[in-house]
This record gives C-alpha cells, structure tokens and sequence, in this order.
C-alpha cells in the first residue's frame, strides 16, 4: 500500500489526494519524530517551572490573562476541545476528513506545537485505521484557525465526539474500542495545539484545487472538441499570437488545443469559407482558460505553501529554547486564494456554458436544433444547457468573496478573521458545479460530431470521442440525461477522458 512520509516540507497536493481518496497511509519521519520530543521536554520544563505560557497555564483568547493552577491544566486541554466543539449543519465527507487528519498531523510533524508523541501518533493510527471523526462543516470563522471543526476532530482522541468505523456511526470510545485504543487525557498545551490551524479550509481548499487542475485540462479538450464541430478556426492557438502576450496559462491553454485539434480534416474542409474569425467563446478561449489557469498556478502555490506551514500559537523553538505569540493561524493567505480560485473556475463554466448555446442554437451553430432529429417531438440537449445556466448562475452568486467580511469574535480579542473555511466550501461547490457543466459542454460536443461522418476530427478531439462514445451512445430519441451527465462526470473525476487524450497528444498543461 502507498506511503506517506511526513516531516518539515515536502508535502504535495497529490499527497493530499493519495492520502484522502486512494487510502494512502502516513507515517512520521525519524526526523519529525525527534522535533516533537524535544519540543515537548522545553512545554514539560516551563511547566516545571511554572512559566506564564498561552494555552498551556493560561486560559484561552480573551482569558488569556486568566492563570490555571497545575491541578487545572488537564482539565482546561479537556474545556477546550468541548467548548470549542459547536459545529452545525452537514458532517463533512470522509475525503476530507481524512485530508484534514493529514494536514493535522503535517504541521504537528514540523515540531512547533509542543505536544507530545503520543499524540502525533494516535492520530496517524486513527487515520491509517480509516476512522473517520465526525465533523459539521460550519462554525469556523478562519482565525485562531479552524477552531470549532478541529476541535470535533480532537474529540475522538478523547473518547468523546463521533466517529465513522467501518460504514457505521458510533461514539468516538466505541470507534476506540473497535480498534483496541484507549481514550487518551491531555497534558499542558494539547488542547489548545489541536484546535490551532488552518486545516480544514486548506484540506478542502486544497482538494478542490486539485480536482480544478485537472478540470482546466478537460475544459481545453471540450473547448477544442466545439470549436471542430462548429467549423471554427485552429488559427487562434498560433504560437506567434500568444509569444506576443507571454502569460504563461495563455500559452499553455493554446499549445493544449492546437494539439488536441491537429491533423483534424473538419477543420481543414472549411479554411476558404467566407467567415472572417470566431466568436469569442471559440477565438478567445486560450486567453479566458488561461487566466484560469494563472489563477490555478498561485493557488496551488498558497496551497502547498500553508500544507507545510507551522499554523499554531504559541510556536515552540526547540533549537532556541523559547516560544513565540503570534498569528500563524489566521487564515487570510488561504481565504483570498480560495475566493480567487472560485472567480477563476467560474469563469472556465461562463464560457463552457455559452459554447454549449452554440452547439444547442441551430441559428449560431448551423447544426440541427438542439443536436436531435425530429425537433418538436424531441428536446434533445435543449434542457441540458438550461442545467448548465443554472449552474453558472449559482457560481456566480458562489464567487463572492468571503474573505472581505469579518465579525470580531472572543470579546473583540479576535477582532478579524479570514472566513476561510467558507471560501473553501464556496470554492468546492462552484468545482464541482464546473465539473458539471464541462461534462454537458462535451456531451454536446459529441453529439456534433456523430454528423460529421466523412470527416476526421483532430487527434484528440477523436480520442474524447471515443472515450464518450463508450459511455453514452448517440442521443437518437429523448431519454433521461441526468445519467448521462452523470456518466461523463465520471469520466472526468476518474481520469478516464484525460489520459486517454494525453496517451494521444502528450502530456496537457
């Protein structure tokens, strides 16, 4: 089975995926392990010594000039994860949990927190045993981190909360139990390093990044696919046209389609027609998938960045035996990324979706109406980009920011906050809307090509084809298109379409 190593840095988006989707495990490094213990001695000895520590002898945000007696000290690591546990709304898929669970034991791995081995380890058990902690994915604010979602997360270790086990749902000491644990108790600052972090907005956050990525990819293919069927021009990929505005994502989404497109004989069939150029939504693609694409780059960036980022407070600096207070837990560079994010998938629908009006409108695409025989008796693809609409209507509504609003929390002692988590959920919804949305584009697209029957398309225009083709037959008479929908989604999430385009044309960018 897959391993994960975790230590300082290197964790990547594909480790996030391994982890969360495909059941990787983990494991922490020599390394890692030997930062937690001498992190933990330097908590141990200020203990000790009865030193005034945040989170450790001291209450929590604005009690934090509150002093607890080394008798209370458990106690108050026990307080904080039930006090903080205050989530609603829906539970959070096990994917991400179990990204979240990753991410958590990551930043424990860097050796900043101060806990203690044990429990570390207990969460690469959980995790590796697949028990998944019961968590509602509302509450957080995005400052002093992904407090209330985490601290359901840090239940489990406890013997509290709820878990997944299993299939079945149960309390958080029977998940134990099942698994021959024992709860755990809390020492000095365990509480508080549990509910600290970015996590849960950076594990969503980065999981729909992820699956943005790969959309950006299938969005050039369907891009290329209408742009055959509805005899447009390869002239607009030209490599000399996008030297002369060098962003990276614009070359990138070009070289895609002009590749995608070659040797396509429709294409060819059509260069002396009297049109001048395209419409936007055609011509214009590599620029719009492009900036797309842009956005895409910097938000992995932030995204891997925050991966292996230490996001607690207080962070503890074993090599210089001293602490500091600050603000690592605020989840601003993650927020602003995220809300970008949203803007730049929604962007990648908006135009997908008006490519689709093209292919469906036989007054813009010359094609049959709506790509069925006998119109009237049948609606064919008709109600389809009425789904797409829809949905790039809700992205809309989706891509306000959430970062530009806070609401000063802990008596005005957390006097703003990120939202973060919100832009995360936001950011995952509009993706998969997306995802929907390109699925319909090359439904459409297909469909268009079946009238070209003495014509060749492209290398890998004819590879997607194929690829749909053995999922979903030809549209002859009205049938229920949500499953077919559903079936190319399929094929988009699983990599089935992507790589069998790529195993034509190379790699796409």
């Amino acid at each position: 089975m897959e391993e994960i190593s975790l230590g300082m840095d290197g964790t990547t988006l594909e480790d996030l995926v391994a982890v969360a989707r495909r059941g990787a495990t983990v494991r922490l490094s020599e390394d890692s392990r030997a930062r937690i213990l001498d992190s933990r001695r330097l908590v141990e000895r200020w203990v000790e010594e009865g030193k005034t520590v945040y989170g450790v002898t001291t209450g929590f945000g604005a009690l934090s000039g509150v002093a607890i007696s080394r008798e209370d000290t458990r106690k108050l690591q026990e307080n904080v994860l039930m006090s903080h546990a205050a989530g609603v709304g829906p539970i959070l898929d096990s994917e991400s949990v179990r990204a979240i669970m990753l991410l958590r034991v990551k930043d424990f791995a860097r050796g900043n927190s101060g806990i203690r081995l044990e429990i570390a380890e207990r969460l690469v058990d959980l995790l590796n045993r697949n028990v998944i902690p019961f968590v509602p994915e509302k509450g957080s604010v995005g400052a002093s981190g992904d407090l209330i979602p985490l601290a359901h997360l840090g239940l489990v270790l406890i013997g509290l909360g709820e878990a997944f086990f299993q299939g079945k749902r149960m309390k958080g000491k029977a998940a134990l139990r099942r698994c021959g644990l024992d709860p755990m108790g809390l020492e000095a600052g365990e509480g508080l390093a549990l509910v600290n972090g970015t996590q849960v907005m950076t594990a969503i956050g980065g999981l729909a990044t992820y699956d943005s990525l790969r959309l950006s990819k299938i969005a050039d293919i369907a891009a290329a696919m209408s742009l055959e069927v509805l005899m447009g021009s390869r002239t607009e990929f030209n490599q000399r046209i996008h030297e002369r505005r060098p962003h990276p994502g614009q070359a990138a989404a070009a070289d895609n389609m002009e590749r995608i497109t070659r040797h396509s004989e429709i294409i060819t069939s059509h260069k002396d027609c009297s049109r001048v150029q395209d419409a936007y939504t055609l011509r214009c693609s590599p620029q719009v998938h492009g900036a797309t694409k842009d956005a895409m780059a910097y938000v992995q960036k932030v995204i891997e960045t925050e991966m292996n980022s230490s996001t607690g407070n207080p962070l503890i600096f074993p090599e210089s035996q001293d602490f500091l207070l600050g603000g690592n837990f605020h989840g601003q560079p993650v927020a602003l990324a995220l809300d970008f994010l949203s803007m730049a998938v929604s962007e990648m629908g908006n135009i997908s979706e008006r490519r689709v009006e093209r292919l469906v409108n036989p007054f813009l695409s010359g094609l049959p109406a709506f790509l069925v025989k006998e119109g009237g008796l049948n609606s064919g693809f008709m109600i389809a980009q009425y789904t797409a609409a829809a949905l790039v209507s809700e992205n809309k509504i989706l891509s306000h920011p959430a970062c530009v609003d806070s609401i000063p929390t802990s008596a005005n002692k957390e006097d703003h906050v990120s939202m973060g988590t919100i832009s995360a959920r936001k950011c995952r919804e509009v993706v998969r809307n997306t995802e929907h949305v390109v699925a319909i584009e090359l439904l459409c697209a297909a469909q268009a090509l079946d009238l070209f029957t003495n014509l060749k398309p492209g290398e890998g225009t004819l590879a997607a084809y194929r690829v749909i083709r053995k999922a979903v037959s030809h549209l002859e008479k009205d049938r229920v298109l949500s499953t077919d929908i559903a079936k190319i989604l399929a094929l988009i999430r699983e990599g089935t379409l992507l790589e069998e385009v790529e195993s034509k044309v190379g790699p796409l960018h």
